[in-house]
């Protein structure tokens, strides 16, 4: 086989082998949000600010350039380990395939609807087992509460929209019992919500967070769209911008339906 027919042989081959893996957009959910200036962050996190560097016609084409600046702890992101785990795996250390796994959606939004400071417990977990089986082996296990709903408003998001206010955090997490039992009786990569932490807003001690990063596992937080995503089934694909040595950092998750 001379070069030209080999080249046209690899090429179509690999015209082939993409054709193969063609998702259907169908079945694609995007649980990010987008980063702009309504992006809900922490109260004492620094927001999303966009900067055009250059934007219109340069020399006969057309050119955009922005920078931007960030805290690692805002929008759909990862607590990276580290963030709560002295020695924990920084971002950059996160194996990839942490963020890849059977999603388990945890449905409590109607203990959320009672509740605003909600807590999942084991047994909302085992009657989700009892439902749908055991959660499987390297599981991301997400909680729905149905906050997405209020999203951008930080006000009804995060229950204070004042710059700097921590004691006055309103939403469902995780409880240390949950935590415990998931880290201990289950083999899970993650854990993730559609709120803005892995803990309820009153938490001062941040002991969810303490377990999960403590096993040296990442949380998702601010996940879009759970609503539009099975209780078992799915895929999860979570991957964070690969920040050398952070705490966190955005995140891109997807779901892909059954």
């Amino acid at each position: 086989m001379n070069r030209l027919m080999w080249v046209v042989a690899l090429l179509s081959a690999a015209a082939v082998h993409a054709q193969a893996f063609d998702v259907d957009p169908a079945k694609v959910i995007d649980l990010t949000y987008g980063f702009g200036v309504e992006t809900v962050y922490w109260p004492t996190g620094k927001h999303f600010a966009l900067e055009v560097a250059s934007k219109g016609d340069s020399a006969g084409y057309w050119y955009e350039a922005n920078n931007f600046c960030a805290a690692e702890h805002g929008g759909t992101h990862m607590d990276s380990p580290a963030h709560f785990a002295h020695g924990g795996a920084t971002t950059d250390k996160v194996p990839v395939t942490a963020g890849i796994g059977p999603l388990v959606r945890v449905d409590v939004s109607a203990q959320a609807a009672r509740d605003v400071d909600y807590r999942l417990s084991p047994d909302d977990l085992k009657a989700w087992e009892a439902t749908n089986g055991r959660i499987p082996p390297g599981a991301i296990v997400v909680m729905y509460s149905g906050w997405g709903t209020r999203w951008p408003d930080a006000k009804r998001y995060l229950g204070t929209d004042k710059a700097g206010d921590t004691a006055n955090l309103h939403f469902p997490g995780f409880s240390k019992e949950a935590a415990e039992w998931l880290v201990g009786e289950r083999d899970i990569k993650a854990i993730g919500v559609d709120t803005p932490s892995i803990d309820h807003g009153p938490s001062q001690d941040f002991i969810v967070h303490r377990i999960i990063n403590g096993a040296n596992k990442p949380g998702f937080e601010n996940l879009a769209n759970l609503d539009r995503v099975p209780p078992k089934g799915a895929t999860m694909i979570a991957l964070p911008m690969k920040i050398e040595g952070g705490s966190g950092g955005p995140l891109r998750a997807i779901a892909l339906l059954p």
